[in-house]
C-alpha cells in the first residue's frame, strides 16, 4: 500500500520529538479540547486525497507508546496488498481482549462516562447494544493508529461530526457530557476525545466491508492494568470473541462472560 503518514506537533517540543520519517502534521493552533481528532478533521476537510493511497495521522507520542519506528511502519505498509482498505497498529492487546468491546473498556477506564456514552451511541448508531457488540483485536485499535483509505476516512468524520456538532452546540445534557472532563490514567481529559478515539473500532466491527490487515497486536505494548499479566488466558478471552463473531452461537458468549467475571475477580477486583 502506497501511504501518507502524518504525525502531528502542537509545540516546538513535540515538534522535536517527531520521527524524521514521518510527515510533521501541524496543530499548533487547534483546539487542545478535542486532542488529535482536530488537526485530523482539518486535514481530511481541506486537502484533496488519492483515493488509492493510504493516510495515517499519529500522535507525537507514537514512538514512545507503540515502539514502532517509522521504518518499520512503512515496511509493513509495503508489504501490504494494494487493495487493503485499513492497517492496524493496535496496542493495548491486553484491555482489548478482556473487554467485550472498546466501549465497554471505557465505561471501567474512565470512571462517570458511562451515561455520555450510551447517550452518544444512541443519536449515532440506535440500534447499537454495547452489551453484545463483540470487538476482537481484528477490529480494535486504539490511539487511532491506523492508515486507511479515503474512503474509510470519509466514513470516520461522518460518524465523529456527529458528536462532534453535539459537543460545539453546548445544548443539552448529552453535549454537556461530551464537554464534561473524565479521569484518565492520572489525568483528565474530555469524555468526547475518549469516544472519538473509538470510532475507527466501531466502523471496523459494524461495517464488515473493510479488507483490514493488522500488526501484529501481541508484538505490542500492553497496558499498565493488571491483566496484562493474564497471558494465556487473554489469548483464550480473545479467541471466544472470534468464535462468536464467526459463528453467531450464544454459548460462545456465554463462557467469555464467565471466564472474564472469573479473571476480573483475580486480578481487577482488588485494585478498585
Amino acid at each position: 500500500m502506497k501511504a501518507n503518514v502524518y504525525q502531528i506537533f502542537y509545540s516546538s517540543e513535540t515538534r522535536a520529538s517527531l520521527d524524521a520519517g514521518f510527515i510533521p502534521l501541524d496543530n499548533t493552533g487547534g483546539r487542545p479540547d478535542w486532542y488529535e481528532y482536530w488537526p485530523i478533521r482539518q486535514f481530511l476537510l481541506n486537502n484533496p486525497l488519492n483515493p488509492n493511497e493510504g493516510y495515517g495521522f499519529l500522535s507525537p507520542k507514537f514512538g514512545a507508546k507503540s515502539r514502532l519506528s517509522s521504518e518499520t511502519v512503512f515496511r509493513f505498509l509495503a508489504e501490504t496488498p494494494d487493495d487493503v482498505d485499513v492497517v492496524t497498529f493496535p496496542m493495548f492487546y491486553d484491555v482489548g481482549a478482556f473487554y467485550l468491546n472498546v466501549f465497554e473498556h471505557a465505561c471501567h477506564a474512565h470512571p462517570g462516562i458511562a451515561p455520555t456514552l450510551v447517550g452518544a451511541l444512541k443519536q449515532i448508531m440506535p440500534s447499537l447494544d454495547i452489551n453484545t457488540l463483540v470487538m476482537t483485536s481484528k477490529e480494535i485499535v486504539f490511539c487511532n493508529y491506523l492508515v486507511a483509505k479515503p474512503a474509510f476516512w470519509a466514513e470516520w468524520i461522518g460518524l465523529c461530526d456527529q458528536l462532534f456538532a453535539i459537543a460545539e452546540s453546548g445544548v443539552g445534557e448529552l453535549a454537556e457530557g461530551l464537554n464534561e472532563s473524565v479521569t484518565y490514567v492520572k489525568d483528565a481529559a474530555p469524555a468526547k476525545v475518549f469516544l472519538i478515539e473509538r470510532m475507527a473500532s466501531l466502523l471496523l466491527c459494524t461495517q464488515p466491508q473493510w479488507r483490514v490487515r493488522n500488526y501484529n497486536a501481541l508484538t505490542m505494548p500492553t497496558s499498565a492494568s493488571p491483566i496484562r499479566h493474564l497471558g494465556a488466558e487473554l489469548l483464550m478471552l480473545d479467541g471466544l470473541k472470534f468464535a462468536v463473531r464467526e459463528t453467531g452461537f450464544s454459548e460462545y458468549l456465554a463462557v467469555f462472560r464467565q471466564r472474564q467475571s472469573e479473571l476480573f475477580q483475580r486480578t481487577m477486583a482488588g485494585t478498585q
